[in-house]
């Protein structure tokens, strides 16, 4: 289906054919209709799906055709990251470059001036805000957030929010807003805790389901069976077969992100390191620098599993097994993007081979256990039922005068 073919506003389609974009995506095409018909949506769809343009453009166009208050908050989207925040108010910055839609990204980590900025929008009026649960409750806090005129309400990847904790951070926020609202809840996984969110929030919602248990089939995967001490070497090994441009290698643990990217970069890898405990603008500028294929190869934690939205990532490693099969195809997602091939590796230790098992389970194949050289010395046999299981469940304001 052609996004011509679904009754959106004419300079909302001037936004989208300057992205490029043509076709609707599966859950673009089931997304956007019930929206625009003012329903309630459950969805569960991952990173990659075109799930961010599936609620804003309908969004964009009921507050471009609907009379609503220049002077409140119309709509807010609730993001876990920062990162998801800024990639968010990116793509609606694109998609309603034609239009007076205003959009703020609200998010903790930044200096004095981006509170300021934050705080004359959230006070003074905006058309839409993409916030992270605690910085949206600093603002709360302090008396001046407009909410009494919130029309609609987004949670994005609400699992990842309820998984870090946020569950009472997000029912402070959602007592502060109207009761008559659109609801709608976006998810990679739909576990118990989920659906009861769902019941507490949704009113007759309208229930979609994009088949995400599956990785893309050109990503080539293959396991390297290992000793804990022969994973560093084994990283550098990899890294040396192919002239990469981009690698993003993921480690469950900020110690792990540390030691890994401090030996990459003495052995001469164009290596950066990106976690919780970086400052916001070092972990701004890694970003860019990786962006601009400055920088060849991001040391990351699970902060950039989901709502990184970079092509061309020709590998991904898994130093550390995640901890369950979904965020296994979030990471590994990270290549394959817009059709392209990739390659995913995962280094599995003894300890973690029954929690790989699982993940195995989940894809409903094994992966390829390819050979670790003989230099590297001898390596553990691959026997997941014999391990001890380790497996645990788990920019800137913008105007409203834009270019016609």
């Amino acid at each position: 289906m052609k996004f011509t073919e679904l009754g959106l506003h004419e300079r909302l389609l001037e936004g989208i054919e300057a992205m490029g974009y043509e076709t609707a995506t599966p859950v673009q095409q089931q997304v956007i209709e019930p929206i625009l018909a003012g329903k309630d949506i459950i969805a569960s769809a991952q990173t990659g799906t075109g799930k961010t343009a599936a609620f804003l453009l309908p969004l964009i166009h009921k507050m471009l055709t609907a009379p609503h208050s220049e002077h409140h908050i119309n709509a807010l989207i609730i993001v876990p990251t920062r990162e998801l925040a800024v990639q968010i108010a990116e793509t609606m910055e694109g998609l309603g470059y034609f239009t007076d839609i205003s959009c703020m990204p609200v998010y903790g980590g930044g200096d004095g001036s981006s509170f300021i900025t934050e705080k004359k929008a959230l006070s003074t009026g905006v058309d839409m805000v993409v916030c992270t649960p605690g910085r949206m409750i600093a603002h709360i806090n302090m008396g001046y957030v407009k909410l009494s005129e919130v029309n609609y309400l987004v949670l994005d990847e609400a699992d990842r929010m309820l998984d870090m904790g946020f569950h009472d951070d997000i029912m402070k926020i959602i007592n502060k807003l109207p009761a008559k609202r659109q609801n709608l809840l976006f998810s990679a996984t739909m576990p118990p805790k989920m659906r009861d969110l769902a019941r507490k929030l949704l009113h007759q919602p309208v229930e979609i389901n994009i088949a995400v248990s599956k990785p893309p089939e050109q990503i080539v995967q293959e396991a390297f069976i290992v000793y804990e001490p022969q994973k560093n070497p084994l990283v550098k090994f990899l890294l040396q077969q192919k002239k990469y441009t981009r690698v993003i290698i993921f480690c469950s643990k900020k110690q792990n992100v540390k030691v890994l990217a401090s030996e990459l970069k003495r052995s001469g890898f164009s290596a950066e390191e990106i976690h919780s405990d970086l400052a916001q603008d070092k972990r701004e500028q890694v970003l860019l620098d990786y962006r601009n294929k400055k920088l060849k190869i991001l040391v990351a934690t699970d902060i950039l599993s989901r709502g990184i939205d970079i092509e061309d990532i020709e590998l991904v490693i898994n130093f550390d097994v995640p901890n369950d099969g979904e965020d296994y195809i979030h990471r590994i997602g990270r290549t394959a993007r817009a059709e392209s091939t990739g390659t995913a590796y995962t280094l599995v230790s003894e300890a973690e081979q029954r929690k790989f098992a699982a993940i195995e389970n989940l894809l409903g194949k094994p992966v390829t256990k390819s050979q670790v050289p003989a230099q590297f010395g001898e390596t553990p046999n691959y026997a997941p039922q014999q391990r001890s299981s380790g497996f645990r469940h788990k920019r800137p304001y913008q105007s409203r005068h834009k270019k016609r």
